[in-house]
């Protein structure tokens, strides 16, 4: 006997408008730069997934004061410099990639060893190849079997870089960049072409970062940021949240369907030009 399917009734035509939830890699990174940023940055449609309140508990942990609300997210940042570094700070990344390698290259002056840990998926991940370029720094790394859970202590004397990323990991990327505005003098980073939201916010926030791009590589320079303005910013939607529907609506006979405020990065809309 076979498995079968039977549909008895079938969605019929439509016109609808809709949102769909906040980009979670946006949402991260919104944190993580508002916490650095100097004064409130505010943001609405932040993803409250367990990833980004990941995100969020760990620059509370750093000393970060956070307001969450159901319409806003207010962070109070203090600077580049204004993390209060503690002894004996464990930061969970949860599952979340972005949020546990991009925060080393922020924790790169620490004076005290932090702790990074993850759920059983993530600490099977590869964080030797953020570990390599950050230990160039000056940091101090040590992981567990190439993975989580590690331990980062910074240095006095950091000093800037060149570092090829050639994988295409925008994980790897903007760990570095982090890393290089926190650093003096200037760090060179020659990336395979990956997801430029890191870029696109410094490049916002008018930091010391410039990109020149060639055929499959984008050449970029990065200085140390004195100072990060606020960031009031509303998240684009997660176009992976906006996945379904947009076949659901393929699928429907006269259907019409309007996603509202959904992040476009010619980068993150493989659904459409596939």
């Amino acid at each position: 006997m076979s498995n079968s399917i039977k549909i008895n009734n079938k969605i019929g035509s439509f016109n609808k408008t809709i949102t769909v939830s906040g980009d979670k890699s946006l949402s991260i990174r919104w944190v993580l730069f508002s916490s650095l940023a100097m004064g409130k940055s505010k943001a609405s449609n932040l993803l409250l997934s367990e990833d980004v309140f990941a995100a969020i508990n760990a620059v509370k942990k750093l000393g970060i004061n956070v307001k969450l609300n159901k319409k806003y997210c207010t962070i109070f940042g203090k600077g580049p410099s204004g993390y209060k570094y503690q002894k004996n700070i464990i930061i969970n990344a949860k599952n979340s990639g972005t949020l546990g390698r991009l925060i080393m290259g922020i924790l790169i002056d620490t004076p005290h060893k932090i702790k990074i840990t993850g759920d059983k998926s993530l600490s099977k991940r590869d964080f030797n190849r953020i570990a390599v370029p950050l230990k160039k720094f000056g940091a101090k790394i040590k992981l567990t079997k190439n993975g989580l859970p590690l331990t980062i202590e910074g240095n006095k004397n950091l000093h800037s870089i060149s570092y090829l990323e050639d994988k295409g990991s925008a994980q790897c990327k903007s760990s570095v960049i982090f890393a290089g505005l926190k650093t003096e003098g200037k760090t060179f980073i020659k990336a395979k072409k990956s997801r430029n939201h890191t870029e696109l916010l410094c490049k916002h926030l008018n930091l010391p970062i410039k990109v020149k791009k060639i055929k499959k590589y984008d050449l970029i320079e990065v200085s140390k940021a004195k100072k990060i303005k606020p960031l009031i910013y509303k998240i684009p939607s997660d176009i992976s949240s906006g996945a379904f529907f947009i076949v659901l609506t393929a699928l429907s006979n006269n259907s019409k369907l309007l996603i509202k405020n959904v992040n476009i990065n010619p980068l993150r809309i493989g659904i459409i030009t596939m």
